[in-house]
């Protein structure tokens, strides 16, 4: 039953209440409008659905920290807002549309060194400018080998807010959740010192997905 009828993430609940609302007035109106109402409501019920993930649980491997599509994987400096831009990282780059679950999880276990959030625009997040101009979330975990790991979550075309359920100094367990962002984004993950197993185009599950190994 909870593949049918997966839980569903706290933010869904509102938006559920609002689409089931006015699907009701659309089939006052119209029954046609009112099953366009009723399809709108099922998806956005699946959007916001929050599925138990199962990690490896090993930090000699990195997890997916998002569900969808594998858009980059190359080297290139660490984010400037963490200081890091005189560093070298290896880069996966995850994009979400709006079919996919958007609950974020960690990586691998660690603690939460840091949290910066930048605002910007809502360009398409599968651009490349993307991960420099869009709204977007730092989180610096440090792993259990004393290494930076950073996740960005960042705000696509639609999407409009992020949403944080960690804290700094906070410790998680691999495959944790983080948090979320609303309707269609990205997902970037630094790293050093892993090889990374995905390639572009890949599906790659949150939490699950091997992404990186020592």
């Amino acid at each position: 039953m909870d593949k049918i009828f997966p839980k569903i993430h706290n933010e869904g609940y509102k938006f559920l209440v609002i689409f089931v609302i006015v699907t009701i007035a659309l089939y006052f109106i119209n029954g046609f409008l009112g099953f366009i109402g009723l399809m709108l409501t099922v998806w956005c019920y699946y959007f916001f659905r929050d599925p138990e993930r199962y990690s490896i649980n090993d930090d000699n491997y990195l997890t997916s920290p998002a569900d969808g599509v594998v858009l980059q994987v190359l080297e290139t400096d660490g984010p400037k807002e963490l200081g890091l831009e005189n560093k070298k990282f290896k880069k996966v780059s995850i994009f979400m549309d709006v079919f996919d679950c958007h609950v974020n999880r960690a990586p691998c276990s660690g603690k939460i060194e840091d949290i910066v959030y930048k605002p910007g625009k809502f360009i398409n997040a599968s651009l490349d400018k993307a991960s420099e101009d869009n709204e977007r979330n730092y989180y610096k975990i440090k792993n259990s080998f004393g290494e930076e790991i950073i996740v960005v979550q960042i705000a696509g075309l639609v999407a409009r807010r992020i949403v944080t359920e960690t804290s700094i100094d906070e410790e998680l367990e691999q495959g944790a959740r983080i948090g979320m962002i609303r309707f269609g984004s990205r997902a970037d993950l630094y790293f050093e010192n892993y090889q990374p197993l995905v390639k572009v185009n890949q599906k790659v599950i949150a939490g699950e997905t091997l992404i990186a190994k020592k």
